[in-house]
């Protein structure tokens, strides 16, 4: 499983404020925490138009000193994203493109021949789609683009886009639908979701999105943006060995058998 931190982002309040008060302590604790929680990405999003690069510059920077997983830049503006990557130290994850405006068309160009992976959202000019049929032919779209700019389908994280259960009783069940179908059509290719779009509205978020995430992994999910210092990871690890697909739960003992029984197992 892919797993994104997402704790780094500039509209939660607390991190807004560290960014203007250039709190390198706070986002060294956030990058830390999440790479102890087995984070493979460390997401920073500046959530800022003005002086975006400045602000994703130094939050990769301040992840960077202390943390050694990939970074994912994370704007809605590519260009911004584009400018960004120079300051990264290694090939990381671009959060996002879409079938909007010239969003792949600027990015797929640059990462082209590269091992840069990307996240593509399910959704165009028109709209988010609701149906499964309208998502998967952006989906096509998606994979003729990165077809066409030489991007490997196992560099590539789908993201159907979730809506709220609270508002579309079947935002699971298309969720799941899609998953599959992309799985059928293209099985290197990741399927992803910022997970807590789910939930929104709706009390006990948490129960919700525990729920969410372990049946969208038996549906192929296998990439999430997440919080990994809290216990969805162990939904993530106890699904996986359920579902045979961390045979003889390898990742499982690796993730908690130190703290089986109380025992610490034997080096």
């Amino acid at each position: 499983m892919i797993i994104i931190g997402e704790k780094i982002n500039g509209s939660v309040p607390a991190v807004a404020a560290a960014i203007r008060e250039k709190d390198a302590n706070y986002i060294h604790d956030l990058a830390i925490m999440q790479s102890a929680g087995r984070a493979d990405y460390i997401d920073v999003c500046s959530a800022v138009m003005d002086d975006d690069v400045a602000v994703l510059h130094w939050l990769i920077d301040r992840v960077q000193e202390v943390s050694e997983s990939k970074i994912s830049i994370d704007s809605p503006d590519v260009h911004s994203i584009e400018r960004a990557m120079k300051f990264c130290n290694k090939p990381g994850l671009i959060n996002s493109v879409s079938m909007e405006g010239d969003k792949i068309d600027t990015i797929f160009p640059v990462i082209a021949d590269t091992e840069w992976q990307v996240i593509a959202l399910l959704c165009d000019d028109r709209k988010i789609p609701d149906s499964v049929d309208e998502r998967m032919e952006i989906f096509e779209r998606i994979m003729e683009k990165a077809k066409e700019y030489r991007i490997a389908p196992s560099r590539i994280h789908i993201d159907p886009m979730v809506f709220s259960l609270g508002t579309k009783p079947d935002a699971f069940t298309n969720f799941a639908a899609v998953t599959r179908s992309i799985k059928e059509k293209c099985p290197d290719v990741h399927v992803t979701s910022g997970l807590s779009n789910i939930s929104y509205g709706l009390p006990s978020r948490k129960t919700i999105n525990q729920s969410f995430l372990v049946l969208a992994i038996a549906a192929g999910m296998d990439s999430a943006i997440i919080d990994p210092t809290n216990d969805m990871l162990g939904a993530i690890y106890s699904a996986r060995a359920l579902l045979e697909i961390d045979e003889y739960c390898i990742e499982y003992l690796a993730a908690y058998g130190e703290n089986l029984f109380g025992v610490k197992k034997k080096s």
